[in-house]
Parts: C-alpha cells; structure tokens; sequence
C-alpha cells in the first residue's frame, strides 16, 4: 500500500505515477480478440458452439442454447422473500430513478420562421453482457437491462457465460424482474460479436453494454461501430476523502468495497488527519482477514492502495480531480462546498452515511460507471444509451428568403457550387 503525503519533496512526482499506473490487464488480448471476433462473424452458431465447449466446459447442444422466460420466473418465486424483497426494491429506485432522464422533444420556430427540432426515440434492439463465474451480479443485470426498458428498447437481449452449464438463480431472477426479453448462454468476446453481427439464432443488436473481462471490453472496443457500446469499463476504483472525524472501521470498509472486486482494483484515501490515517489504514488490515475475499482484496489493496495525507481537506480535490474517479466519498462536515469543486468523478456520495455500496444496489443512480480516468469525459449508463436523437427543420419562402442567402455565401466559400445551387434555386 502506498503512503504519500503532499508536504514531502517528491510528492508530484509519485502521485503523477500513482495516477498513470496502468492497472488494466497485461495480457495482450486484442490479436485474440480479433480471431474470435472474426470466426464468429464468418461461422455464426458454429463458432459460438466451440468456443462455449473451449471456454465453457459445456455443450450448448446439450445444456441449450436459451435460457427461457418461464426459468427466470421460476428463479425469482424460489428466492427467500427477504432476498425477492430486496431485489425488487432495487429495481423499484434504480426504475424510478431512470424514468426522470427521460428526455423530452423540441419543436420551434424562431423569429425567421425557421421551424427545428429534435425527436427522441429508443434503439430498436440492445444487448446486455452478464458476466458469470466470480463477477456474476443480480445488481448489474438490474443496473444495465432496466435503463434500456425505460428508453423503451422493442427488444432486450441478455447474454451470460454459464461455465459447466451452470447458472446463476439470482442473475435470472433479476434478469426477470427487469423485463429481459431473451437470455442466451454465452459469454466472452464472442458473445459481444454475436451481439453486432447476429448469428443463426441471435438476430443482432444496436447496443451493447454491460461489464466484462478484458476481453470482453477488447471486443467491445474493436466492434465499436458495427454497434453501439455504453463505454470501455477497466479495474474498479474508489476515492474516498475522510476527516478525522469519521469511524475508521467504516472507512476501512469503504475502501475495502472495491478492494474485494478484483486484484486490479484501486482504493484510495485523502485525508488531512495522521492518526486517523494511521487508524484507517489498521483497520483494513484487520478486516481484511474477516473477508471470504481476503485473498483478492489482500492483493488490491497492497499492489493498488493508497492513503494521501494532504494540508486541509480543500488541497485534496485538486488530486480527485487527476485521479477522476468511479466512485468519490466526501465524508465530511460539508460534502456539498468540496462537491461543488469536483469536476472528474463517475458518481459522487455524499456524506458520512453514504457508502458507496449502497449505490451498487439499491439508491436508485447507475453503477456502471467510467473507470480508468474516463470521467474527465464521459458519464454512467443513463437512458440516453439506449435512445437516440433525430434532428429535423422546417422552412417555408419567406424563412428560406431570410436565411438562404447567407447559406449560399458559405457554400460558395468553400467550393461547393451544388450546394449552393441548391439554395439559391429556390430563392425568389
């Protein structure tokens, strides 16, 4: 774990590292990436069948190929009610949170008569990836497939891996409780290019989003543009930013939370308080020998944690800043005057009593959120993923008299006699 403190000579220097460290895979995948990708555009179902029995240990033939409607509502009704309850829950705040980025349409006509607009409709068809194996999540079934619903997506598509053939209940019911409209067994980076180009069976998609492996995001990078994607997702990160005032054993879990994801993952303290750092950092020591994840998080937080002790609270957002993190925690006295200075954050929690897990599950915002330093220009999963926005314009003769002839001056500027023609044809 890395100890940095602003006031040491060299402090620049180490965190300008700790921010270009490159914690994504070593493994060069994009030449893999590009055989498989490239089969399954050429062999359709019968590369997806190999590369299942390769990856998968399983036989799709056998174990089948889809997942039905009836089997995600048998998974739900066998839940325990506390888990069924908590489910629903979730989807109940992340729908009516979703609901209220809805965009709504524009049509004007200004002082020249010219009348524009713009018109908002859904992709006709998306695909959500659900990992399986150790990242196989209800919560990202739910944080993905229910902002396509509310975008008003005709056709929602699931694809999962199910290694050995086997099958997560909670990733069905909640694939269920979203409204999932099919569900096929497979995974990796040819899951993600049967998605943009269809197969036999699976009629191909717009977009595409949800997380994955390295080489499901190298697909999803090479396919960008055959079909639309939510965003190239890296290692999980946290930023939390905590005076002395706070209990260090829920800051230690705090930071923890994303420890436990993957060895790759980063958890960061800021902090204008030693002892408390040194409390902190004591503290997730002891707790992480209490986790079923201790083994993961042990790596995470020696290879990729930090503590950054700063002069004052205020010195620390210019570093949040650089660091544009997933997830930001501003526990303190008045997170909304430090708040009001972020400018690179994935999502934003505020106060002592906002832990970033709860935003994984039930508040209502999306968890899928831009890692990497992603956040200096791109934003979570909205509706807006899934929609689409067409522009249009309206002149009769007297709009076109009032703004055709500046069009035909820039035409002919540039030396683009048609388009100029075509204006000053209709003008009187």
């Amino acid at each position: 774990m890395i100890r940095l403190s602003t006031t040491e000579p060299g402090f620049a220097q180490a965190f300008r590292e700790l921010v270009d460290a490159r914690r994504e895979a070593d493994a060069d995948v994009a030449r893999d990436v590009r055989t498989i990708v490239a089969s399954v555009r050429d062999e359709g179902d019968a590369a997806l069948h190999a590369f299942t029995r390769k990856f998968d240990r399983h036989d799709l033939n056998e174990t089948g190929w889809r997942i039905e409607k009836a089997d995600c509502a048998a998974a739900f009704d066998a839940l325990e009610p506390k888990l069924r309850d908590a489910l629903q829950l979730a989807a109940d705040r992340i729908t009516a949170y979703h609901e209220k980025q809805k965009p709504a349409d524009s049509d004007t006509t200004d002082a020249a008569g010219v009348r524009t607009g713009a018109r908002w409709q859904a992709v006709e068809a998306a695909g959500v990836y659900v990992p399986g194996g150790r990242a196989a999540y209800p919560s990202s079934v739910l944080m993905n497939a229910i902002p396509a619903k509310v975008a008003g997506v005709d056709r929602l598509v699931m694809v999962t891996p199910t290694p050995d053939g086997e099958v997560n209940p909670l990733v069905l019911a909640a694939a269920h409780i979203a409204g999932v409209d099919e569900i096929w067994r497979v995974g990796g980076a040819q899951a993600i290019a049967a998605l943009a180009y269809g197969t036999g069976r699976i009629a191909a998609v717009d977009v595409i989003t949800g997380p994955g492996n390295a080489w499901v995001a190298e697909a999803k990078r090479q396919l960008y543009g055959v079909v639309g994607i939510d965003m190239v997702a890296g290692p999980s990160e946290i930023v939390v930013i905590a005076d002395g005032k706070n209990d260090p054993e829920w800051i230690a879990a705090d930071l923890l939370s994303q420890s436990e994801h993957d060895p790759t993952s980063q958890s960061i303290l800021l902090t204008d308080d030693a002892i408390f750092a040194g409390k902190v950092a004591e503290a997730v020591d002891l707790q992480i020998g209490t986790l079923s994840t201790k083994g993961v998080a042990r790596q995470s937080w020696d290879a990729n944690g930090a503590i950054i002790l700063t002069g004052s609270l205020d010195e620390a957002i210019p570093l949040v800043n650089k660091l544009a993190p997933e997830h930001l925690e501003l526990a303190c006295d008045d997170p909304d005057a430090l708040f009001a200075r972020v400018r690179h954050a994935g999502s934003v929690f505020l106060g002592r009593m906002t832990p970033e897990a709860i935003g994984d599950y039930v508040a209502g915002p999306n968890h899928v959120l831009p890692t990497g330093r992603r956040a200096r220009f791109a934003s979570g999963l909205s509706v807006l993923d899934f929609m689409k926005r067409t522009s249009f314009l309206a002149l009769d003769a007297a709009g076109l008299a009032a703004i055709g002839p500046a069009a035909v001056a820039l035409a002919e500027a540039e030396g683009l006699p048609a388009h100029a023609r075509s204006v000053s044809l209709r003008l009187p």
